[in-house]
């Protein structure tokens, strides 16, 4: 082969290790969500599934090295992540079903079935090509060097590439067939002209379970009322269906197992259609009159349109982290441009810690279920700047997931102190069981500023019943989450186990 031939070669491979495990986050996440747990569990499986394929890769290259053998392990990496891409809903839907497995065991076995074979396939190439390119035994450290950085190098650009390009403007499915189409392509590279029809034959044959797995894919969609998305942040799902409840016809925002960030009427967009959203009107309550608000958490912003229907001599600032979802909000769910709305396409914490305040009350809607929390917005640092950020008789409102009271209330515990130790006054108002302490459920936590105190009347019948909801919260957690210490992902953990 040319001289350059071998560092090309692991420099492509090491490109497509990184890919394939960004991407790879995108494939679990709608399944077992984005937390430490299955960043964790996806990264510990194809590190270890390299180090076996390092292993290996040495072993056989000692054997007989040969560039036909290399030609097939490369080719044998495509293979497994085309059949991945193809068959990755089959795979899941059968993980995600079985009922005795916990969160780290269905990580770990659908990272293992998805992306472990690719892995040692692609593990192999390094020492495999240092056996091919060594000559000379007194340079032999230099060539293991060198091809090991160029390796490290592809691996860097892989990186960039997937993050910064690739899954912003490509599905994750499209990024994996377009990977095992460049490793066969390499393959032939290495195995020589002769082999082009040998290529061209099994790219046929992939080519059909591409087609078999799309078809399938799209029908399973379509079924379940299925738009799927891939934004810089999240993979996304829009789903429309008739509300039990109602018998109405809705659209949600799903990004996770338990994740819907948005629900709206299909008859009436204005109109909240989950229940905890019409408590953040407690705000009016504890500070009315109230005309500068900021919510953190935008999604298919439900509250915002209802909020500047309702308060019309109010404005409302959005800090929502992911533009391409407040263009799903603008397209699917009926956002229009309002001069008293200001959307800022920032993380909230970051908006805080930059906001120049004056706000009279503080929507918080980022923690879109019990396992994907941004542990960021949940520390004493974070609520310290909710507080410097209002008025003095300001509030805050927070949605949270949690139970009251047993081991499914950890993290309300934990956030309650938080706030505690920051805010004279933080009251909990169970939504749908406030008389059931251990049902998961919607749970809004208010902080208030102000030193008066509240004489929970109200002539409104709404307000009166959203009050009469407020419980006599004991704290049994003395935790104060911090930017040094906020382990919100054992809290998900501890809940989804006691479910």
């Amino acid at each position: 082969m040319k001289k350059w031939s071998l560092e090309f070669i692991v420099f492509i491979c090491g490109a497509v290790v990184m890919i394939l495990e960004l991407v790879g986050s995108r494939m679990l996440a709608p399944y077992f969500g984005t937390s430490i747990v299955v960043w964790t569990g996806l990264i510990g499986v194809i590190l270890a599934s390299m180090s076996l394929g390092y292993w290996w890769g040495g072993k056989i290259a000692d054997k007989n090295a040969n560039y036909k053998q290399f030609a097939l392990i490369i080719f044998s990496a495509a293979l497994f992540i085309f059949l991945s891409a193809a068959f990755q809903l089959l795979v899941l839907l059968a993980i995600y079903s079985i009922p005795f497995f916990n969160i780290y065991i269905k990580t770990i076995a659908a990272t293992l079935l998805l992306f472990a074979p690719a892995s040692i396939a692609l593990g192999m190439v390094s020492p495999y090509s240092v056996r091919l390119k060594i000559k000379n035994i007194n340079s032999s450290g230099e060539t293991v060097g060198n091809l090991y950085a160029i390796s490290t190098c592809g691996s860097i650009v892989g990186t960039f590439l997937s993050g910064f390009v690739l899954i912003t403007y490509l599905s994750h499915t499209i990024i994996m067939f377009i990977l095992s189409f460049v490793l066969i392509l390499l393959a032939v590279f290495i195995a020589g002209t002769k082999k082009i029809w040998l290529a061209g034959a099994a790219m046929s044959v992939l080519i059909a379970f591409a087609w078999l797995g799309n078809n399938f894919y799209t029908k399973f969609q379509e079924s379940n009322g299925l738009r799927e998305i891939d934004t810089a942040y999240n993979r996304v799902f829009l789903q429309d269906k008739i509300d039990i409840q109602s018998n109405r016809p809705v659209r949600y925002i799903i990004t996770g197992p338990g994740a819907i960030l948005s629900g709206m009427y299909l008859d009436n967009p204005d109109e909240l259609l989950f229940p905890y959203t019409k408590f953040y009107d407690l705000a009016g309550y504890f500070n009315p009159g109230f005309k500068k608000t900021l919510m953190i958490g935008g999604a298919g912003y439900s509250y915002p349109k209802y909020f500047l229907d309702k308060y019309p001599d109010a404005t409302m600032d959005v800090a929502e982290i992911d533009p391409q979802m407040t263009e799903i909000a603008k397209s699917m769910f009926d956002l229009k441009d309002n001069s008293r709305l200001n959307i800022y396409h920032l993380d909230g914490r970051i908006f805080l810690n930059s906001s120049p305040g004056n706000y009279d009350a503080i929507f918080g809607d980022a923690f879109t279920s019990a396992i994907n929390i941004p542990y960021n917005l949940t520390t004493k640092e974070a609520v310290e700047k909710m507080f410097d950020v209002l008025n003095d008789k300001g509030v805050v409102v927070v949605n949270i997931i949690s139970s009251v009271e047993g081991d499914k209330s950890g993290f309300l515990q934990a956030e309650y102190a938080t706030f505690k130790s920051v805010f004279p006054q933080v009251y909990v108002f169970p939504v749908q069981y406030k008389d059931d302490s251990t049902k998961v459920q919607n749970v809004m936590l208010v902080a208030w500023k102000s030193n008066k105190q509240a004489d929970w009347r109200s002539d409104d019948k709404t307000m009166s019943d959203y009050l009469s909801h407020r419980i006599d919260f004991h704290n049994s957690d003395k935790l104060v989450l911090t930017d040094e210490y906020a382990p919100v992902e054992n809290f998900a953990i501890k809940l989804l186990n006691a479910n």
